[in-house]
């Protein structure tokens, strides 16, 4: 099954890289790491479909910051529809690959933010946040942006912010200072 799986990939990658070649597309490609991506070298020009993904993500993040499951609800709803907007054929190759994938598991992680209750919005937020983190890993942003942490909720968990003023979305007004400013990104 390994083998079979291995096979499929190698066979996509050469289709895309042919396609792109095809294409005559000019985009210098990005050697990422699946485990963990540095995002303190992003130079890459931000991405319009990128950016409005991120305003998505922020309002979810705001809507979880203020205990709000409705909102959450809502701004998962229009994260889904940015996400499936994305157009990752203007990347080369790997990223396109890894855009795949990325975009794939953040719609998911977002369809269940739509239908969950608060707590269970939360644990999805925090794998659609290193979905989110990932993607700007390869797409680059315009502005400048935070990663934060929080120490506390499920054995410690990162998200984006646009400030450096920590606001945890994973505890809300129960502990919404908990966490601290781990890097700038951009």
């Amino acid at each position: 099954m390994k083998r079979l799986k291995m096979s499929i990939a190698a066979i996509l990658l050469l289709a895309v890289t042919y396609v792109n070649a095809q294409a005559g597309h000019n985009h210098s490609t990005m050697k990422m790491d699946n485990k963990k991506m540095d995002h303190s070298k992003m130079t890459i020009k931000s991405d319009a479909k990128a950016e409005a993904i991120l305003s998505d993500y922020f309002n979810l993040k705001d809507a979880l910051v203020n205990d709000d499951a409705k909102e959450a609800a809502q701004a998962g709803s229009k994260l889904v529809v940015s996400l499936k907007a994305f157009d990752r054929k203007t990347y080369k190759g790997m990223q396109q690959m890894e855009l795949i994938e990325i975009i794939v598991d953040a719609t998911e992680h977002a369809e269940h933010i739509v239908k969950s209750p608060i707590d269970h919005q939360r644990e999805h937020f925090k794998t659609l946040s290193k979905d989110v983190a990932d993607l700007l890993a390869i797409t680059g942003t315009a502005n400048p942006l935070y990663e934060q942490f929080c120490p506390m909720y499920d054995k410690g968990s990162a998200w984006l912010s646009t400030s450096k003023e920590v606001k945890n979305p994973y505890y809300g007004s129960k502990m919404l200072k908990c966490g601290s400013v781990k890097k700038q990104i951009n």
